[in-house]
């Protein structure tokens, strides 16, 4: 006996069947193995901020200089024998940093600062084998989300670039009268390192939520905020631009007294070179007076900004801004004491240090504000 059909029934020689759901185009932008991906963007990040205090080290060292040829391939091998060796170390005779300052270094003294350009440079090696690995991986396997090639392609389009800058940066110490690489070369080596890492956090963000999760988000997201919080991002990309200059010349070492310079506000004869514009490049007591005073600036609008941030009313959103403040103050600390103890090694790559962490954090607060993470009317 046949059942009665439902007055919303179609008729037909049989009972339609109930068609399957089918994802939306949010869902659908979700293939793709975002973990997987996004574990690898926390290993390239673990090693460009490596490159990023190996970096550090080589040049508060003084030991960029000591490879003075740029073979991407067989440089990759150190020298193998005592005649090697002695090549190496006859190249590096050449160059007015031994002949100004260095004349009479042992061989023995030559190979530690030759290890730690080495080291550096296979550092920077081993990260771009680790992306073109990944890279290829996912795209011949196809697990690269939707709208996802472009981007992570773009991390290895940078990364070939910075190498290029690095060598672009070491060669201009190795001709003419110049003791070190100039010093806006390497805050543009230096600043290119940040944004790489700036791009791999944003990433490793964004891989750790679904997009449709992140499209839900965006309809709550605190536009003031994140524009406060991305002028912040600006602010400290500049200071640590700044910090680039006052390492490329050691001038964290010439005026150690704080808060005032030499006695004074203003550090004495702050343009005594010409023309006029090489002051703001190469004259220690006027940039680092530049370094201070963005640093007070800095200071100043991050606390406006975390004052910003209580009007939130996403619990982990302030907390992300508590920690940027946080982090500001004992980098400001830190800076300070590099200062009163002349950069020695360990606090000056200390204070470095403390410039990728407040760089990380504050990304992170800018994220949660532009995506914040949904929450219980209980936890807001």
């Amino acid at each position: 006996m046949s059942q009665k059909r439902s007055i919303f029934e179609e008729v037909g020689d049989s009972p339609a069947q109930k068609p399957a759901a089918q994802p939306g185009l949010i869902d659908k932008g979700n293939k793709g193995a975002r973990g997987m991906i996004r574990a690898w963007l926390v290993v390239l990040f673990v090693m460009v901020a490596a490159m990023i205090i190996v970096g550090g080290l080589t040049r508060l060292t003084d030991s960029g200089l000591s490879i003075t040829e740029w073979k991407p391939v067989t440089g990759a091998l150190p020298p193998m024998s005592a005649e090697a060796w002695d090549a190496e170390f006859s190249k590096y005779q050449e160059i007015p940093e031994y002949q100004l300052q260095n004349k009479g270094m042992s061989l023995t003294e030559f190979k530690f600062i030759y290890w730690w350009e080495w080291g550096h440079r296979q550092l920077g090696r081993a990260v771009g084998l680790v992306w073109a690995a990944g890279f290829a991986f996912f795209a011949l396997t196809k697990r690269i989300p939707t709208g996802w090639t472009g981007r992570l392609a773009l991390l290895g389009g940078l990364g070939g670039l910075q190498g290029a800058i690095g060598w672009w940066m070491v060669s201009s110490g190795l001709t003419g009268e110049r003791l070190d690489v100039a010093s806006y070369r390497l805050a543009t080596h230096l600043g290119l390192a940040f944004v790489i890492l700036g791009f791999i956090t944003w990433y490793a963000l964004s891989m750790g939520r679904t997009e449709k999760d992140l499209m839900q988000a965006r309809r709550g997201r605190e536009a003031k905020l994140f524009s406060m919080s991305t002028g912040m991002l600006h602010f400290a990309f500049l200071q640590i631009l700044l910090g680039a200059l006052v390492a490329g010349i050691d001038a964290g070492r010439t005026y150690i007294d704080w808060p005032l310079m030499a006695g004074g506000f203003f550090p004495p004869e702050p343009f005594s070179l010409t023309p006029v514009w090489r002051n703001f490049f190469e004259d220690p007591g006027l940039v680092q007076f530049m370094h201070r005073i963005a640093a007070y600036l800095l200071f100043v609008f991050g606390i406006v900004v975390w004052r910003r941030s209580r009007q939130s009313g996403n619990a982990r959103t302030k907390r992300a801004f508590d920690w940027v403040a946080v982090m500001l103050f004992g980098q400001a600390v830190l800076g300070i004491v590099t200062v009163l103890h002349a950069s020695p090694l360990h606090i000056a790559i200390l204070h470095q240090l403390g410039a990728i962490l407040l760089w990380v954090l504050i990304l992170r607060a800018r994220f949660l504000a532009q995506y914040p993470i949904e929450q219980s009317i209980r936890g807001s």
